[in-house]
């Protein structure tokens, strides 16, 4: 079997309880806000495995239009687990890694927003600036500046 069929990755989804809050996070950030929408009904539960399910999601867009982040609020049924404080070698997804012109720039708006440094800014040889943060809710987000 050829592993050509695979065209690209859509997005990365991340349930959290306050839309808002993070939307304007990633904006500040420099995603777009794509869309905002109700996803319910009988099809949508047969995706999911959660029947009656009633999520309100927002589709954010990096500037290259390439990549994007799927954010949902379940409605319907209430969330059941919580993993937003496991520590960053917890098993299963772990962050999002974002490229930034200005590292530092980036850092002070999103502080703003209640985003807090995980440990410290590193550099990678001469290649990389770096870090990992949490936003709302705990969200952990990697970023990072290519030095030139």
């Amino acid at each position: 079997m050829e592993k050509n069929n695979l065209l690209r990755m859509d997005n990365v989804g991340i349930v959290v309880e306050s839309l808002d809050e993070t939307i304007a996070f990633f904006l500040e950030l420099g995603l777009t806000l794509e869309g905002r929408a109700m996803i319910e009904g009988e099809w949508s539960g047969r995706v999911t495995g959660l029947r009656d399910q009633s999520v309100e999601i927002a589709m954010m867009v990096t500037p290259d239009g390439n990549s994007r982040l799927e954010l949902s609020r379940f409605l319907n049924p209430k969330v059941i687990e919580d993993h937003r404080a496991a520590p960053v070698n917890a098993l299963g997804y772990l962050r999002v890694m974002f490229a930034v012109a200005d590292l530092d720039d980036t850092l002070d708006r999103l502080y703003k927003h209640g985003a807090q440094l995980v440990d410290e800014v590193v550099r990678y040889q001469d290649s990389y600036k770096l870090c990992y943060i949490r936003g709302p809710e705990g969200i952990l987000i990697g970023i990072a500046e290519q030095l030139k």
